[in-house]
């Protein structure tokens, strides 16, 4: 379906150029001289490859509506990440780079959308928080904790945070995936 350009928002997907790409980020530019535009960094959904363009806010585009089903993860091995159709139990094979790099937050059993385009899977959403187990964490220094001083951790996936000095070991924290940032200590 068309839409104006100044509607364009990051998460949508778009067809350009003959091609289906991911919006990243956006920026209205209202320069001194001439019309305004929509600066758009675009990344290729089905081989990775960036784009960043220029829009006519005037303009209209296509946007791509994906089919979008629930996938259960399974396991991951050589071939890449193994997920499950929660509706019709078809099993799918999606490499790491259709995934991206909050890969590793993903847990056996964790359900998530899993978006195609045309029967072919193009892009998988992760939540935006994941409960991890701190597994290394620096001991506290004496008389940093009336600063609002952070520390690295090692979670149990590998990743490195910071993290309050509080924070200590064994600890189960939630981190926002995008910027692997410290949230808050996990409910138990």
């Amino acid at each position: 379906m068309k839409i104006s350009v100044n509607d364009v928002k990051p998460g949508f997907v778009l067809s350009y150029k003959d091609r289906l790409w991911g919006v990243v980020k956006t920026e209205h530019v209202k320069p001194g001289k001439g019309p305004a535009y929509l600066q758009v960094e675009m990344k290729g959904l089905l081989d990775g490859t960036k784009l960043n363009e220029r829009l006519r806010t005037a303009d209209t585009i296509e946007r791509v509506e994906l089919d979008r089903a629930a996938h259960q993860f399974l396991y991951r091995d050589g071939d890449g990440f193994h997920f499950m159709n929660q509706d019709s139990f078809e099993q799918v094979a999606l490499p790491k780079d259709l995934i991206g790099e909050g890969a590793v937050f993903l847990q056996e059993g964790m359900v998530v959308p899993v978006q195609s385009f045309e029967g072919r899977p193009v892009a998988v959403i992760l939540p935006d928080t994941a409960v991890c187990t701190v597994v290394e964490a620096d001991p506290v220094v004496k008389g940093q904790t009336a600063a609002a001083s952070y520390k690295p951790a090692l979670l149990d996936n590998g990743v490195r945070v910071m993290v309050p000095p509080h924070v200590g070991t064994g600890t189960r924290i939630v981190v926002y995936v995008p910027d692997l940032a410290y949230v808050e200590r996990a409910k138990d």
